[in-house]
């Protein structure tokens, strides 16, 4: 029985009443994909303003893995609010903090002690890893990669190098931070483009620009999420290890979308078998709630009593829906269920991709999957139009899905890591029927 009910063509008349609201008082900053005006969530549908339900291949971008609302969350959440909504970490102590900080740590790939940071994002966690690598370090520059992405705050899009417009206008950024190529399989001429990476940092960045024993960290996402995910080999990030193990230099892992299962396991950064020595976490760390996090090695935590803190970091609410949200995931199976419905979804859309003209490249890990629209597969020129075609197609026939990329030509399913394989069946049946639709329309 489909699930998808829509019952007037979205934006239906109160979306559009609120679009023109946000039109005249919202700071026209974000980058909202299509007007979906959200009203509620359950699972893994979202139901607009005018009562349109839509199938959710997001999950809020990444941030709702048990799924909207679930119950033991809302729970958690509920019993917490009613005893204790705020008392700030800063200057106090409570437990739902420190039993979460204890719960991460433990988590964290790695035999030594580990030590953790709250706060409220991605964006700040990023920023809160700088500010330790240098300390700790008492070296001035960061190593970070094109394509990536890490915030907005000044810190943090200083690293990012995504998409210009989100540097446009904000110089000076941070000084001190460089950038370097990342893996592209399927784009990369080299034969081990991991290799060909690595090579450029050591053998250009190291003799020319970036003095290697001033080097920081090297900032790296074990997957590019808004850079297209972009899987690199795991050779790559090894091979980033063993550069930071040669130079004195901190490895800071990002899993601020990749993390919390999505790929299969609780951090990406174990394919490849690799320990960091700072992780940043958020997205889905709060269960919905704002919530961000380091954890990093004890012994290169050098911050003393009131070098960095937050007013609402580690908020206890947000701790509690997080505890709940770690509970489910162990419970409820979601890392292999992310593993088997992200096998189930690459075979869907190689399917796909045989029947279509418009799919370069299928890939993914786990819950994290994408698919790369080209104009050609020989020339692999990307199909930016045909994309936002394809999710405007997809919006209209009620599954919600997103774009990524630097060409704007790459679509992003990250449902949540409860979704059983009927839905994604179902969704992914709007889908083809969508591509089938481009292709009608190109001639």
């Amino acid at each position: 029985m489909p699930t998808l009910h829509i019952r007037t063509v979205p934006p239906g008349p109160r979306a559009r009443a609120f679009l023109k609201r946000s039109d005249r008082y919202v700071a026209p900053s974000a980058t909202q994909a299509y007007p979906l005006v959200a009203e509620r969530a359950s699972g893994c549908h979202v139901w607009d303003v005018d009562g349109n339900c839509y199938l959710d291949f997001t999950a809020g971008i990444a941030v709702s893995a048990a799924g909207h609302g679930h119950k033991e969350v809302v729970g958690a959440i509920s019993a917490q609010a009613g005893r204790l909504i705020h008392f700030s970490y800063a200057d106090f102590y409570y437990p739902s903090y420190i039993r979460l900080a204890e719960r991460l740590a433990r988590l964290a790939p790695g035999r030594d002690p580990k030590q953790v940071y709250l706060c409220n994002s991605g964006a700040e966690a990023v920023e809160a890893a700088i500010k330790l690598a240098r300390h700790a370090t008492r070296r001035p520059y960061v190593l970070a990669f094109y394509n990536a992405f890490h915030g907005r705050t000044l810190g943090a899009v200083s690293l990012t190098a995504s998409k210009a417009v989100q540097r446009r206008g904000f110089a000076p950024l941070l000084p001190g931070v460089f950038h370097a190529f990342y893996p592209d399989p399927y784009r990369s001429r080299a034969s081990d483009p991991a290799r060909e990476c690595l090579e450029h940092i050591e053998q250009v960045l190291f003799r020319t620009v970036l003095p290697a024993e001033e080097t920081a960290a090297i900032v790296v996402e074990p997957i590019q999420g808004e850079g297209g995910v972009i899987v690199p080999p795991d050779s790559f990030l090894a091979g980033l290890r063993r550069l930071c193990d040669r130079y004195g230099i901190l490895l800071v892992d990002d899993e601020v979308q990749a993390g919390m299962g999505r790929t299969g396991k609780f951090f990406a950064i174990e394919h490849a078998k690799v320990v960091p020595d700072i992780i940043c976490m958020a997205k889905a760390l709060g269960g919905g709630l704002p919530l961000g996090a380091i954890i990093a090695r004890k012994k290169i935590v050098s911050w003393e009593k009131g070098s960095h803190t937050s007013t609402f970091g580690g908020n206890p609410v947000a701790c509690e829906a997080s505890l709940a949200t770690l509970d489910i995931i162990e419970k409820e199976g979601l890392m292999r269920n992310a593993t088997d419905q992200g096998a189930y979804v690459q075979q869907r859309l190689r399917g796909i991709q045989r029947r279509t003209r418009w799919i370069g490249e299928v890939r993914g890990r786990g819950a994290m999957v994408a698919i790369e629209l080209v104009e050609d597969r020989r020339t692999k020129a990307p199909a930016k139009q045909a994309a936002s075609r394809l999710i405007e197609e997809c919006y209209r026939e009620g599954v919600v899905i997103l774009k990524a990329g630097t060409y704007d030509n790459v679509i992003r399913l990250l449902p949540p890591l409860s979704i059983d394989e009927g839905l994604l069946a179902e969704g992914l049946d709007v889908l083809e029927k969508g591509l089938a639709t481009v292709s009608a329309e190109a001639g």
